[in-house]
Protein backbone atom coordinates (compact mmCIF):
# COMPACT_ATOMS: atom_id res chain seq x y z
CA UNK A 1 0.00 0.00 0.00
CA UNK A 2 1.18 3.56 -0.97
CA UNK A 3 -0.01 6.97 -0.05
CA UNK A 4 -0.91 9.50 -1.63
CA UNK A 5 2.91 10.82 -3.52
CA UNK A 6 4.10 13.07 -5.99
CA UNK A 7 3.72 9.77 -8.08
CA UNK A 8 0.88 8.92 -9.98
CA UNK A 9 2.21 6.11 -12.41
CA UNK A 10 4.81 3.27 -11.65
CA UNK A 11 6.32 1.89 -14.64
CA UNK A 12 9.29 -0.63 -13.41
CA UNK A 13 9.75 1.16 -10.56
CA UNK A 14 9.71 4.76 -12.36
CA UNK A 15 7.37 7.32 -10.90
CA UNK A 16 5.88 10.26 -13.14
CA UNK A 17 5.18 13.54 -11.40
CA UNK A 18 2.21 15.31 -11.66
CA UNK A 19 2.72 19.19 -13.39
CA UNK A 20 0.98 20.41 -10.02
CA UNK A 21 3.14 18.19 -7.39
CA UNK A 22 6.79 19.49 -10.06
CA UNK A 23 5.13 23.20 -8.72
CA UNK A 24 5.23 22.39 -5.29
CA UNK A 25 8.73 23.22 -3.38
CA UNK A 26 8.74 20.66 -1.48
CA UNK A 27 6.86 17.05 -1.82
CA UNK A 28 7.12 16.31 1.96
CA UNK A 29 7.13 18.42 4.93
CA UNK A 30 7.93 17.56 8.24
CA UNK A 31 7.34 19.64 10.87
CA UNK A 32 8.46 18.64 14.43
CA UNK A 33 8.01 20.58 17.32
CA UNK A 34 10.15 20.19 20.37
CA UNK A 35 8.47 20.68 23.75
CA UNK A 36 11.02 23.43 25.38
CA UNK A 37 12.91 24.28 22.69
CA UNK A 38 15.36 26.85 23.10
CA UNK A 39 17.75 28.35 20.29
CA UNK A 40 20.74 27.24 21.91
CA UNK A 41 20.02 23.75 21.42
CA UNK A 42 21.28 24.43 18.06
CA UNK A 43 23.50 27.62 18.26
CA UNK A 44 25.61 26.25 21.31
CA UNK A 45 27.17 23.28 19.99
CA UNK A 46 28.07 22.11 23.41
CA UNK A 47 24.44 20.66 23.35
CA UNK A 48 24.67 17.05 22.15
CA UNK A 49 22.36 17.70 19.27
CA UNK A 50 24.07 17.18 16.13
CA UNK A 51 21.21 16.74 13.40
CA UNK A 52 19.78 19.95 14.63
CA UNK A 53 22.92 22.04 14.48
CA UNK A 54 23.80 20.62 11.14
CA UNK A 55 20.46 21.20 9.55
CA UNK A 56 20.35 24.62 11.07
CA UNK A 57 24.29 25.33 9.93
CA UNK A 58 22.69 24.25 6.67
CA UNK A 59 19.51 25.82 6.42
CA UNK A 60 17.30 28.33 7.46
CA UNK A 61 17.50 29.13 11.15
CA UNK A 62 15.97 31.98 14.36
CA UNK A 63 18.18 33.61 16.97
CA UNK A 64 15.08 33.34 18.53
CA UNK A 65 10.78 33.01 18.19
CA UNK A 66 8.36 34.55 19.82
CA UNK A 67 5.48 33.03 20.88
CA UNK A 68 2.03 33.71 22.20
CA UNK A 69 0.58 34.54 25.71
CA UNK A 70 0.64 32.55 28.04
CA UNK A 71 3.62 30.68 26.16
CA UNK A 72 2.34 27.13 27.01
CA UNK A 73 1.91 24.58 24.80
CA UNK A 74 -1.83 23.62 23.64
CA UNK A 75 -2.21 27.89 22.72
CA UNK A 76 1.18 27.77 20.95
CA UNK A 77 0.56 24.17 19.16
CA UNK A 78 -2.39 24.98 17.61
CA UNK A 79 -0.52 28.53 16.72
CA UNK A 80 2.01 27.12 15.31
CA UNK A 81 -0.59 24.55 12.92
CA UNK A 82 -2.96 27.93 12.28
CA UNK A 83 -0.82 31.00 12.11
CA UNK A 84 -3.15 32.56 14.61
CA UNK A 85 -3.25 33.91 18.12
CA UNK A 86 -5.15 32.17 20.52
CA UNK A 87 -7.82 34.68 20.84
CA UNK A 88 -8.67 33.79 17.09
CA UNK A 89 -8.11 30.16 16.95
CA UNK A 90 -9.53 29.51 20.24
CA UNK A 91 -7.39 27.33 22.20
CA UNK A 92 -6.46 29.99 25.06
CA UNK A 93 -4.50 27.77 27.72
CA UNK A 94 -3.98 24.17 27.93
CA UNK A 95 -6.96 23.12 30.18
CA UNK A 96 -10.19 25.73 29.65
CA UNK A 97 -11.47 27.37 32.36
CA UNK A 98 -13.77 25.70 33.81
CA UNK A 99 -16.22 27.90 36.09
CA UNK A 100 -17.68 25.13 37.99
CA UNK A 101 -13.68 24.17 38.99
CA UNK A 102 -11.23 22.39 36.90
CA UNK A 103 -11.88 18.43 36.00
CA UNK A 104 -8.04 17.86 34.85
CA UNK A 105 -9.98 17.77 30.99
CA UNK A 106 -7.41 19.63 28.43
CA UNK A 107 -8.36 21.22 24.77
CA UNK A 108 -8.16 18.06 23.39
CA UNK A 109 -10.33 17.91 20.33
CA UNK A 110 -10.32 19.73 17.23
CA UNK A 111 -13.61 20.55 16.76
CA UNK A 112 -12.68 23.43 19.69
CA UNK A 113 -10.34 25.05 17.19
CA UNK A 114 -12.09 28.06 15.69
CA UNK A 115 -10.15 28.73 12.79
CA UNK A 116 -9.18 26.30 9.35
CA UNK A 117 -5.49 24.50 10.11
CA UNK A 118 -2.61 22.88 8.26
CA UNK A 119 -4.33 19.46 8.12
CA UNK A 120 -7.87 21.42 6.75
CA UNK A 121 -5.48 22.61 4.29
CA UNK A 122 -3.77 19.64 2.97
CA UNK A 123 -6.79 17.60 2.64
CA UNK A 124 -8.38 20.57 0.54
CA UNK A 125 -5.49 20.32 -1.45
CA UNK A 126 -6.21 16.70 -2.33
CA UNK A 127 -3.01 16.02 -0.16
CA UNK A 128 -2.13 13.28 2.47
CA UNK A 129 -1.16 14.27 6.36
CA UNK A 130 0.03 12.40 8.81
CA UNK A 131 0.43 13.04 13.22
CA UNK A 132 1.68 11.86 16.11
CA UNK A 133 1.20 13.25 19.37
CA UNK A 134 0.29 16.43 18.43
CA UNK A 135 -2.43 18.71 20.65
CA UNK A 136 -5.63 19.25 20.25
CA UNK A 137 -5.53 16.27 17.29
CA UNK A 138 -8.64 14.41 18.68
CA UNK A 139 -10.67 13.96 15.51
CA UNK A 140 -8.21 15.74 13.22
CA UNK A 141 -9.03 15.53 9.60
CA UNK A 142 -5.40 13.69 9.11
CA UNK A 143 -4.89 10.72 7.07
CA UNK A 144 -2.81 8.65 10.20
CA UNK A 145 -3.59 10.15 13.28
CA UNK A 146 -2.49 9.20 16.88
CA UNK A 147 -3.32 12.15 18.86
CA UNK A 148 -2.25 13.72 21.99
CA UNK A 149 -5.21 12.17 24.47
CA UNK A 150 -5.90 10.37 27.84
CA UNK A 151 -8.48 9.39 29.96
CA UNK A 152 -9.62 11.38 33.36
CA UNK A 153 -10.38 7.67 34.88
CA UNK A 154 -7.95 6.30 37.57
CA UNK A 155 -5.71 4.06 36.06
CA UNK A 156 -6.39 4.06 32.72
CA UNK A 157 -3.37 5.51 31.07
CA UNK A 158 -2.52 6.98 27.84
CA UNK A 159 -1.99 4.35 25.28
CA UNK A 160 -4.95 2.68 24.65
CA UNK A 161 -7.25 6.45 24.86
CA UNK A 162 -4.63 7.18 22.16
CA UNK A 163 -5.47 3.69 20.70
CA UNK A 164 -9.21 4.80 20.26
CA UNK A 165 -8.62 7.81 19.02
CA UNK A 166 -6.34 6.88 16.34
CA UNK A 167 -7.49 7.00 12.60
CA UNK A 168 -7.64 4.62 10.77
CA UNK A 169 -8.54 2.47 12.64
CA UNK A 170 -5.59 -0.43 13.67
CA UNK A 171 -2.74 2.27 12.76
CA UNK A 172 -1.10 2.17 16.60
CA UNK A 173 -1.32 -2.08 15.95
CA UNK A 174 0.23 -1.84 12.96
CA UNK A 175 2.97 0.96 14.04
CA UNK A 176 3.74 -2.17 16.92
CA UNK A 177 3.97 -4.72 14.48
CA UNK A 178 6.32 -3.20 12.23
CA UNK A 179 8.58 -1.47 13.95
CA UNK A 180 7.41 -0.67 18.03
CA UNK A 181 7.14 -3.79 19.27
CA UNK A 182 4.11 -3.52 22.28
CA UNK A 183 3.56 -0.35 23.56
CA UNK A 184 3.55 -0.41 27.18
CA UNK A 185 2.35 2.22 30.09
CA UNK A 186 5.70 1.88 32.33
CA UNK A 187 8.60 2.72 29.44
CA UNK A 188 6.16 4.90 26.75
CA UNK A 189 5.85 7.63 29.07
CA UNK A 190 7.26 11.22 29.79
CA UNK A 191 9.93 9.95 32.58
CA UNK A 192 11.37 7.76 29.79
CA UNK A 193 14.33 9.23 27.33
CA UNK A 194 12.62 5.27 25.23
CA UNK A 195 9.00 7.41 24.18
CA UNK A 196 11.26 10.10 21.79
CA UNK A 197 12.62 7.22 19.97
CA UNK A 198 9.20 5.47 19.58
CA UNK A 199 7.47 8.54 18.43
CA UNK A 200 10.71 9.14 16.21
CA UNK A 201 9.96 5.59 14.84
CA UNK A 202 6.44 6.13 14.03
CA UNK A 203 6.86 9.09 12.20
CA UNK A 204 10.11 7.21 10.02
CA UNK A 205 7.90 4.36 9.43
CA UNK A 206 4.65 6.28 7.95
CA UNK A 207 6.73 8.57 5.86
CA UNK A 208 9.16 5.37 4.95
CA UNK A 209 5.85 3.49 3.94
CA UNK A 210 2.98 5.61 3.35
CA UNK A 211 4.88 9.23 2.34
CA UNK A 212 2.02 11.67 3.25
CA UNK A 213 2.60 14.98 2.16
CA UNK A 214 2.92 16.57 5.97
CA UNK A 215 3.51 15.08 9.11
CA UNK A 216 3.25 16.60 12.32
CA UNK A 217 4.91 15.52 15.52
CA UNK A 218 5.61 16.41 18.94
CA UNK A 219 8.69 15.50 20.92
CA UNK A 220 8.09 16.68 24.72
CA UNK A 221 11.19 15.20 26.95
CA UNK A 222 12.90 18.60 27.22
CA UNK A 223 9.99 20.14 28.67
CA UNK A 224 9.55 17.34 31.13
CA UNK A 225 13.27 17.77 32.35
CA UNK A 226 12.99 21.61 32.23
CA UNK A 227 10.38 21.45 34.62
CA UNK A 228 12.00 18.70 36.62
CA UNK A 229 15.75 20.14 36.69
CA UNK A 230 15.69 23.60 35.37
CA UNK A 231 17.22 24.85 32.43
CA UNK A 232 21.05 22.86 32.36
CA UNK A 233 20.01 19.86 34.42
CA UNK A 234 21.63 16.78 33.56
CA UNK A 235 18.75 14.98 32.07
CA UNK A 236 17.76 18.06 29.99
CA UNK A 237 21.20 17.21 27.94
CA UNK A 238 20.02 13.72 27.66
CA UNK A 239 16.78 14.28 26.53
CA UNK A 240 17.89 16.78 24.41
CA UNK A 241 20.00 13.95 22.37
CA UNK A 242 17.29 11.60 22.44
CA UNK A 243 14.81 13.81 20.81
CA UNK A 244 17.94 14.27 18.28
CA UNK A 245 18.44 11.26 17.53
CA UNK A 246 14.81 10.29 17.24
CA UNK A 247 14.97 13.43 14.29
CA UNK A 248 17.70 11.03 12.98
CA UNK A 249 15.26 8.17 12.41
CA UNK A 250 13.09 10.09 10.44
CA UNK A 251 16.11 11.62 7.73
CA UNK A 252 17.49 7.85 7.72
CA UNK A 253 13.56 7.15 7.03
CA UNK A 254 13.30 9.43 4.32
CA UNK A 255 16.53 8.17 2.98
CA UNK A 256 15.20 4.82 2.34
CA UNK A 257 12.55 5.67 0.65
CA UNK A 258 14.63 7.55 -1.97
CA UNK A 259 12.64 10.80 -1.40
CA UNK A 260 14.89 12.66 1.15
CA UNK A 261 15.70 15.39 -1.87
CA UNK A 262 12.08 16.00 -2.06
CA UNK A 263 11.47 16.47 1.40
CA UNK A 264 11.82 19.01 3.90
CA UNK A 265 12.19 19.30 8.10
CA UNK A 266 11.16 21.90 10.03
CA UNK A 267 11.44 22.37 14.07
CA UNK A 268 10.30 24.23 15.89
CA UNK A 269 8.67 24.67 19.48
CA UNK A 270 6.02 26.04 21.61
CA UNK A 271 8.11 28.03 24.14
CA UNK A 272 11.60 28.67 26.14
CA UNK A 273 12.08 27.75 29.46
CA UNK A 274 12.83 30.30 33.20
CA UNK A 275 14.24 28.57 36.37
CA UNK A 276 11.83 29.36 39.29
CA UNK A 277 12.97 29.86 43.03
CA UNK A 278 8.90 30.57 44.30
CA UNK A 279 5.30 31.33 43.24
CA UNK A 280 2.54 33.48 44.17
CA UNK A 281 -1.12 32.20 45.07
CA UNK A 282 -3.34 35.41 44.18
CA UNK A 283 -6.82 33.48 44.59
CA UNK A 284 -5.07 33.08 48.40
CA UNK A 285 -6.02 37.11 47.98
CA UNK A 286 -9.46 36.76 46.47
CA UNK A 287 -10.51 34.14 49.64
CA UNK A 288 -9.57 36.59 52.03
CA UNK A 289 -11.47 39.64 50.38
CA UNK A 290 -14.54 37.03 50.37
CA UNK A 291 -14.80 37.08 46.17
CA UNK A 292 -14.18 32.72 45.91
CA UNK A 293 -14.10 29.93 48.59
CA UNK A 294 -11.21 27.64 49.21
CA UNK A 295 -12.66 24.88 47.69
CA UNK A 296 -12.21 22.66 44.03
CA UNK A 297 -15.03 24.16 42.66
CA UNK A 298 -14.62 27.68 44.28
CA UNK A 299 -17.81 28.02 46.43
CA UNK A 300 -19.66 31.04 46.06
CA UNK A 301 -17.31 32.86 44.41
CA UNK A 302 -17.21 36.08 41.89
CA UNK A 303 -13.71 36.37 40.91
CA UNK A 304 -10.59 33.53 40.20
CA UNK A 305 -7.66 33.44 38.95
CA UNK A 306 -6.81 30.51 36.10
CA UNK A 307 -3.14 29.83 36.55
CA UNK A 308 -1.93 28.31 33.22
CA UNK A 309 1.81 28.17 33.30
CA UNK A 310 3.59 30.96 35.11
CA UNK A 311 0.87 33.25 34.23
CA UNK A 312 -2.84 33.75 35.71
CA UNK A 313 -5.95 35.02 34.38
CA UNK A 314 -8.33 36.80 36.15
CA UNK A 315 -12.21 35.41 35.35
CA UNK A 316 -15.29 37.15 36.44
CA UNK A 317 -18.49 35.02 37.18
CA UNK A 318 -20.63 37.76 35.63
CA UNK A 319 -18.13 39.02 32.90
CA UNK A 320 -20.13 42.47 33.23
CA UNK A 321 -19.34 42.86 36.90
CA UNK A 322 -17.28 45.64 37.04
CA UNK A 323 -17.48 46.33 40.74
CA UNK A 324 -16.15 42.58 40.96
CA UNK A 325 -13.74 43.93 38.64
CA UNK A 326 -12.89 47.09 40.38
CA UNK A 327 -12.66 45.24 43.56
CA UNK A 328 -9.74 42.93 42.10
CA UNK A 329 -7.83 45.60 41.31
CA UNK A 330 -8.06 47.68 44.55
CA UNK A 331 -6.72 44.70 46.18
CA UNK A 332 -3.82 44.28 43.78
CA UNK A 333 -3.11 47.70 43.66
CA UNK A 334 -2.55 47.13 47.77
CA UNK A 335 -0.10 44.64 47.92
CA UNK A 336 2.75 44.91 49.26
CA UNK A 337 5.16 46.49 47.39
CA UNK A 338 7.86 43.72 48.16
CA UNK A 339 5.16 41.29 46.33
CA UNK A 340 3.81 44.09 43.75
CA UNK A 341 7.58 44.24 42.42
CA UNK A 342 6.78 40.30 41.22
CA UNK A 343 4.41 40.61 38.96
CA UNK A 344 3.04 43.43 36.34
CA UNK A 345 -1.04 43.67 35.70
CA UNK A 346 -1.58 43.00 31.94
CA UNK A 347 -5.12 44.92 31.28
CA UNK A 348 -7.84 43.73 28.77
CA UNK A 349 -6.56 46.44 26.04
CA UNK A 350 -3.08 44.47 25.96
CA UNK A 351 -4.56 41.22 26.46
CA UNK A 352 -6.41 41.62 23.32
CA UNK A 353 -3.00 43.61 21.44
CA UNK A 354 -0.86 40.12 21.98
CA UNK A 355 -4.19 37.96 21.03
CA UNK A 356 -4.58 36.24 24.33
CA UNK A 357 -8.03 34.56 25.82
CA UNK A 358 -11.13 37.56 25.15
CA UNK A 359 -12.91 36.08 28.04
CA UNK A 360 -9.93 37.39 30.40
CA UNK A 361 -10.60 40.44 32.71
CA UNK A 362 -6.85 40.61 32.84
CA UNK A 363 -3.92 38.78 33.60
CA UNK A 364 -1.26 38.63 36.10
CA UNK A 365 2.24 38.04 34.19
CA UNK A 366 4.95 37.70 36.46
CA UNK A 367 9.11 38.30 36.37
CA UNK A 368 11.43 35.39 36.11
CA UNK A 369 12.37 33.33 38.71
CA UNK A 370 8.54 33.56 39.90
CA UNK A 371 5.64 31.28 38.83
CA UNK A 372 1.65 32.04 39.68
CA UNK A 373 0.70 29.16 41.74
CA UNK A 374 -3.75 27.98 41.72
CA UNK A 375 -3.33 27.81 45.03
CA UNK A 376 -5.92 29.24 47.22
CA UNK A 377 -4.71 28.62 50.78
CA UNK A 378 -1.14 28.91 52.91
CA UNK A 379 1.25 31.67 52.14
CA UNK A 380 0.97 33.53 49.43
CA UNK A 381 4.43 33.33 48.61
CA UNK A 382 5.92 30.06 48.29
CA UNK A 383 8.78 28.33 47.34
CA UNK A 384 9.41 26.78 44.07
CA UNK A 385 11.90 24.80 42.01
CA UNK A 386 12.99 23.26 38.55
CA UNK A 387 11.70 25.36 35.30
CA UNK A 388 8.68 26.44 33.72
CA UNK A 389 6.77 28.70 31.25
CA UNK A 390 3.82 30.83 30.33
CA UNK A 391 5.75 34.02 30.83
CA UNK A 392 4.74 36.71 28.63
CA UNK A 393 6.64 36.28 25.23
CA UNK A 394 8.79 39.63 26.04
CA UNK A 395 12.16 38.39 26.69
CA UNK A 396 14.90 35.78 25.58
CA UNK A 397 15.19 33.10 27.83
CA UNK A 398 10.56 32.33 27.13
CA UNK A 399 11.16 32.46 23.08
CA UNK A 400 11.66 29.03 21.25
CA UNK A 401 13.51 28.50 18.03
CA UNK A 402 13.05 27.45 14.18
CA UNK A 403 14.98 25.20 11.77
CA UNK A 404 13.90 24.62 8.10
CA UNK A 405 16.37 22.14 5.66
CA UNK A 406 15.75 20.43 2.66
CA UNK A 407 13.40 20.89 -0.26
CA UNK A 408 12.51 24.26 -1.22
CA UNK A 409 14.46 25.94 1.94
CA UNK A 410 17.66 28.68 1.23
CA UNK A 411 21.05 27.89 2.61
CA UNK A 412 22.68 29.42 5.57
CA UNK A 413 20.24 31.57 6.48
CA UNK A 414 19.98 33.56 10.01
CA UNK A 415 16.35 35.15 10.51
CA UNK A 416 17.44 37.07 13.90
CA UNK A 417 13.89 37.61 15.44
CA UNK A 418 10.19 35.69 13.59
CA UNK A 419 7.05 34.97 15.13
CA UNK A 420 5.18 31.78 16.02
CA UNK A 421 2.54 32.62 13.71
CA UNK A 422 4.89 32.74 10.66
CA UNK A 423 5.55 29.08 10.86
CA UNK A 424 2.95 27.92 9.02
CA UNK A 425 3.39 30.46 6.30
CA UNK A 426 6.60 28.67 5.58
CA UNK A 427 4.37 25.11 5.12
CA UNK A 428 1.98 26.96 3.18
CA UNK A 429 4.85 28.01 0.51
CA UNK A 430 6.82 24.73 0.85
CA UNK A 431 3.15 22.80 -0.02
CA UNK A 432 1.45 25.17 -2.00
CA UNK A 433 -1.44 24.85 -0.03
CA UNK A 434 -2.53 28.85 -0.37
CA UNK A 435 -4.27 29.41 2.98
CA UNK A 436 -5.47 32.78 3.70
CA UNK A 437 -2.73 33.76 6.73
CA UNK A 438 -3.49 37.69 7.87
CA UNK A 439 -1.05 37.27 10.68
CA UNK A 440 1.69 35.19 9.30
CA UNK A 441 4.90 36.49 6.88
CA UNK A 442 7.07 34.36 4.98
CA UNK A 443 10.50 35.90 4.68
CA UNK A 444 11.91 35.52 1.15
CA UNK A 445 14.96 34.96 2.39
CA UNK A 446 14.20 31.44 3.54
CA UNK A 447 12.92 30.31 -0.02
CA UNK A 448 15.32 28.23 -2.42
CA UNK A 449 16.74 30.22 -5.09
Amino acid sequence: MIGFLTVVVLLSGVGVSSPKAQDRPSQHVVLISIDGFRPDFYLDHSWPAPNLQEMASQGARAEGVTGVFPSVTYPSHTTIVTGRTPSAHGIYYNAPFEPNGQTGRWYWETEEIKVPTLWDAVKKSGLKSASFIWPVTVGAPIDYNLPEFWSLEEGFGRIEPMRQEENPKGLLAELEEQVLGKLNERTFNGDYLNREDRIGEMAGYVLETYKPNLITLHLIATDHFQHEEGREGPMVRKSLAATDRAIGKIIEAAQRAGILDQTTIIVTGDHGFVNIHSSLSPNVWLVQAGLMENKPDRGDWKATFHTSGASAFLHLKDPKDQKTLDEVKSILNQVPENLKSLFRVVEKEELAFIGADPNAALALAPIRGISFSSSSQGDVLKPATGGTHGFFPDFDEIETGFIAWGAGINTNVEIQEMKLVDVVAVVDYLLDLKMELPESTLYPGIKSK
